[in-house]
């Protein structure tokens, strides 16, 4: 009944989501899953495990940072198995809680960068903020783009797909 995640070999227990938490995860589910309908890509919300290996590991045992991000978008359906994914997703949420802010925002946002995640979005439910950093040609998120409930986020893997945060907010 605990849901965990390895970050470098180190477990760390994570706590349950709030029902603004889910709110916003069905929301957002809602209008990545509609728009992905009879597309490449597949859209999968927590608990899904990525496994992130480094290059080094020869069996899944080996790989040292599991993570179970809120929102995954994969479109290499190749990184797709029985366990969730194995590699980095094409984009990935998360949607900070006190517990979870200091995880979200640095360990986690340099574990995607190093991953090679080509976008990371970070939501802020108290401030009604999005927060979205896009992997540039260095293979580092370049300067954040910063969104409020009012806007649209175009999304950078998919140039024809806006995410309306109006309903995403409306709790």
């Amino acid at each position: 009944g605990e849901r965990w995640e390895i970050i470098g070999g180190v477990p760390q227990m994570m706590a349950p989501p709030s029902r603004i938490h889910q709110e916003i995860v069905t929301e957002l589910l809602a209008q990545f899953h509609n728009y992905l309908r009879e597309k490449p890509c597949k859209v999968y919300p927590a608990p899904f495990g990525v496994r992130l290996p480094t290059g080094n590991e020869k069996s899944d045992q080996e790989i040292a940072t599991v993570v179970e991000p809120d929102i995954v978008v994969v479109c290499d359906l190749s990184k797709l198995d029985e366990h969730g994914c194995k590699g980095a997703p094409d984009l990935i949420i998360e949607i900070v809680s006190p517990t979870s802010v200091k995880n979200d925002m640095l360990k986690k946002f340099n574990l995607y960068e190093s991953a090679g995640v080509k976008e990371y979005w970070i939501i802020e439910p108290n401030g009604k903020i999005v927060t979205v950093f896009v992997l540039g040609a260095t293979g580092r998120y370049g300067r954040q783009e910063v969104y409020s409930e009012d806007d649209e986020i175009q999304v950078n893997i998919f140039k024809d797909l806006k995410i309306n945060l109006n309903p995403v907010f409306a709790y």
